[in-house]
């Protein structure tokens, strides 16, 4: 009977059901992957800095920078505007180094004789010229960070950081006091703000001008980038316009006029015309800062530029410092340098040499990732209106690369890993369940891959083309052998080779007699007497001719050090 009437009351009076429990927050766990992130990334690059030399063209910008700091002029290193040195400056300021005004030489001597010949330590003075490009390349890090989770929330931010931060090319010349990284972020950085400018025009395009600005007040090569900045700013102001006339549609406004419309185009070209003020605002304001009274006497020859190149440079509302600066790039142009591919020496530039260099330099599953990330970006509906802020930009900047003369290396193209990062988390918008596990596994490859080649992070090589010390077999210069481990081979003669005869070919902005390296050129010799250690730089090695190349192949090698310098034994 009782139990008869239980049941009744369980039909009629279901049970009361437990609450969910809400899911745990930790509002704390990705500000500390970012953390992490950025900090191993910091590691990487500032145990890096303190044991690389000097590399080719360090010496030439922190002795530019140390001019500004003393003289208050522009009058070296014409052919790159002075933003990126006065940045180096800041470090250098620090470093406090002697300087000799008086000195007469032209910028490759005055950076040696800044670092070697007027008593300062030259290990410490670069390491305070790099800490502000190394704390500069950390910044951009959270830009990577930030234009992907706009685009696909904490997920997608943390992998694109995850791509930037393991990268070894930019582990690489972020540590260095170069200007590579600083001008390909303060682009990359434009265009995040003017993707966010498609909501807030008024605030993020004025903001962008001054990026835009920063990038060719850094490096004249990131002129080929303002038109499509320019592009994106008045397509950003048409955006927000068009949304904002959407949205009043929606709460019952009239509809747009052709009146509205043309008001709205007008609107999109001045949103270009503020960029290009700001930018332009950025430009004239690195020179005033270095000298306000601009005053401008080349130290070395500007060559004469001729035809389309010279109204070009005639046309740019620039100081003549920035002009008389882009007719020796024409004129760097129009040399004849050699280049290094795949065991071929040659004349001239190919124009596949930068893809080429990328595919041995990139790790294979940051290349598996950036690929697929570009195909979602066009793929997926609501991830292509980031494509032309992610994919063009990238397009444009590698299309003006391939076509220039200097096949010197993949920093002409620092701008491919940090675009193609954000674009990479993409894969996390494909609609496939193993979508988010083969992007986590190809990330843990791509770190794997970049903390196996430390701290030898600059002649890295994938692992299908051997690995850092496979890389001098198919690239030089700036890929391989930039002169930085004139140290390590000080170092490693004193302790493995001490008191045999040494013969040295190095390719560097270092002195070696500064480290303790007593050596003879064995380009100088008979090659009978070229007996004992002969220590050969690999990029020089790659492009040797005649009597080097005869020594080198009757040599035996027996050392490699840095992965960039070969030590044989004849």
């Amino acid at each position: 009977m009782m139990a008869r009437e239980l049941h009744s009351v369980l039909d009629r009076e279901p049970l009361p059901t437990v609450p969910a429990r809400p899911p745990r927050r930790r509002p704390w766990l990705v500000p500390l992957l970012v953390g992490l992130l950025l900090a191993q990334m910091t590691v990487a690059m500032v145990t890096t800095a303190v044991r690389q030399t000097p590399t080719i063209d360090e010496p030439v910008y922190v002795a530019t920078a140390t001019d500004y700091l003393h003289e208050h002029r522009v009058r070296y290193n014409p052919e790159h505007p002075p933003l990126g040195k006065l940045i180096v400056e800041a470090g250098i300021a620090f470093a406090d180094p002697h300087y000799d005004p008086s000195f007469v030489g032209d910028q490759g001597q005055v950076g040696r004789h800044l670092l070697y010949e007027s008593g300062n330590d030259p290990w410490r003075v670069m390491l305070w010229a790099r800490l502000p490009v190394i704390a500069l390349t950390l910044a951009f890090g959270l830009v990577v960070f930030a234009f992907a989770r706009d685009l696909l929330g904490p997920a997608g931010g943390l992998m694109a950081l995850a791509l930037y931060s393991f990268s070894p090319d930019l582990i690489t010349h972020g540590s260095l006091a170069t200007l590579d990284v600083p001008a390909a972020g303060f682009l990359l950085t434009s265009v995040w703000l003017l993707w966010r400018a498609r909501h807030r025009p008024r605030l993020y395009v004025p903001l962008a001008g001054l990026a835009a600005g920063a990038a060719p007040a850094t490096k004249m090569s990131t002129l080929a980038a303002v038109p499509v900045l320019l592009a994106l700013a008045a397509w950003s102001v048409w955006r927000a316009e068009t949304d904002a006339d959407t949205e009043g549609r929606r709460q019952g406004d009239a509809p747009s006029t052709v009146e509205d419309r043309r008001g709205r185009l007008v609107r999109a070209v001045a949103g270009a015309a503020v960029l290009a003020l700001g930018a332009l605002v950025v430009v004239w304001a690195s020179y005033l800062v270095v000298d306000p009274r601009l005053r401008w006497t080349p130290v070395e020859r500007v060559p004469v530029v001729h035809g389309a190149r010279a109204l070009l440079v005639d046309l740019l509302p620039f100081p003549e410092a920035y002009r008389d600066g882009m007719r020796v790039q024409f004129g760097f142009e129009d040399q004849p340098w050699q280049g290094f591919l795949f065991g071929r020496l040659y004349t001239g530039s190919l124009w596949y040499y930068l893809p080429a260099a990328l595919l041995v330099k990139t790790p294979l599953g940051m290349l598996a990732l950036w690929l697929a990330g570009a195909v979602a970006v066009v793929a997926v509906r609501r991830l292509r209106p980031a494509a032309p802020y992610l994919l063009v930009p990238t397009a444009v900047l590698l299309g003006a690369a391939m076509t220039g003369s200097r096949d010197f290396g993949t920093r002409y193209a620092i701008f491919v890993p940090m675009f193609l990062a954000v674009a990479a988390a993409g894969v996390l918008a494909l609609r496939r369940r193993w979508a988010g596990a083969v992007a986590g596994a190809l990330v843990l490859f791509v770190a794997v891959s970049s903390v196996r080649a430390y701290p030898f992070y600059l002649p890295y090589s994938n692992e299908a083309f051997g690995g850092p010390d496979k890389t001098h077999l198919r690239l030089h210069d700036s890929n391989v052998d930039w002169g930085q481990d004139l140290g390590r081979l000080a170092d490693r003669l004193r302790e493995r080779y001490s008191g045999e005869r040494v013969w040295l070919v190095y390719k560097g902005a270092g002195v070696p007699s500064y480290y303790g390296i007593e050596a003879a050129d064995p380009r100088t010799a008979e090659p009978d007497a070229v007996r004992g250690l002969l220590v050969v730089s690999d990029s020089a090695a790659a492009k040797a001719t005649g009597r080097l190349a005869e020594l080198i192949d009757s040599a035996r090698s027996i050392d490699h050090i840095g992965h960039s310098i070969t030590v044989y034994r004849r």
